[in-house]
């Protein structure tokens, strides 16, 4: 082997040395991290099966394993954890249903159709957008009050949903993935613009449709503002996060603070499994593309 060659050899033997060495503390560094943010999840898991009352212990692993907490979210009287589930599913699923039909019917009518102010829609929406929801809280409750649904459910799938259109601009940039030349055969075939919308394009926006669906169902499953504006008082029709959350109440929060975990790891289940299952749709639909080619 030449000199040349040999020098050659080095230089290549030092950068696959150095790139190892840079995985290998990248990959200690994202370890690392990962442990960083499960942990709270994990401590979260321990204190649900606590058997020692009390807020807080200084040890980690609890002294007596118990299921009491669990059982004790579905028999105790004074926290409904049950029918707070309940209420909480009935309001994130309408909420869910209503709010993704609006995102994807707004977002298509803006991908496609051109008219007048389009532009200036599209600028204020982004901009209604920027400005948090519970500014308008006093403003709801009182319309809600006026027309009869004062702390009722119903009021909380007219707030989550009614203004779910604004959220397009996630839906519209899939839209506008989508060939044209699609609406404009089936036009020729005769379709109307709602036929093209319901049979042509929606089959082929799964992605996008699951993407929705999922942001719209777990903003009303995970939200307190609110629930707790406009429910106030009526414990009946609480959601989970209030009603763990008046689990923490100072005259309550020592002998329910353990059955709060418990809650707290059981409403985060169906979720966690829900993104999942829908993990690589939900990544579809942030990333766009429908149609190759």
């Amino acid at each position: 082997m030449t000199t040349k060659q040999s020098n050659v050899a080095t230089m290549q033997a030092g950068y696959a040395a150095k790139r190892k060495t840079t995985t290998i503390i990248v990959y200690i560094f994202l370890s690392a991290m990962v442990l960083l943010w499960l942990f709270p999840i994990f401590w979260l898991v321990l204190q649900s099966f606590r058997g020692e009352p009390g807020i807080s212990t200084s040890y980690l692993f609890p002294k007596q394993f118990t299921f009491d907490n669990y059982i004790r979210l579905f028999t105790d009287e004074r926290f409904p954890y049950g029918k707070w589930i309940w209420n909480t599913f009935i309001v994130a699923a309408f909420s869910c249903v209503i709010s993704t039909l609006f995102i994807l019917m707004v977002s298509y009518a803006l991908s496609r159709l051109r008219f007048k102010s389009r532009k200036t829609f599209l600028n204020l929406g982004l901009i209604l957008g920027m400005f948090p929801g519970f500014m308008s809280m006093a403003a709801t409750y009182s319309i809600m009050e006026l027309v009869g649904l004062k702390q009722q459910l119903f009021a909380l799938v007219i707030v989550y949903s009614a203004g779910a259109g604004l959220g397009y601009q996630v839906a519209k940039g899939f839209f506008d993935t989508i060939p044209r030349s699609l609406d404009e055969a089936a036009k020729i075939d005769g379709a109307t613009r709602n036929q093209i919308f319901w049979i042509i394009i929606l089959p082929l926006s799964k992605p996008i449709i699951v993407y929705t669906a999922l942001t719209t169902f777990t903003g009303p499953w995970a939200d307190y503002i609110f629930v707790s504006y406009f429910m106030k008082d009526n414990s009946d029709n609480y959601t989970v996060a209030l009603g763990l959350y008046k689990m923490l109440d100072n005259q309550t929060i020592n002998d329910y603070f353990t059955t709060f975990c418990a809650g707290a790891v059981l409403i985060a289940i169906p979720i966690t499994i829900l993104f999942i299952v829908m993990q690589r749709f939900y990544v579809a639909g942030v990333t766009g593309g429908a149609v190759k080619g």
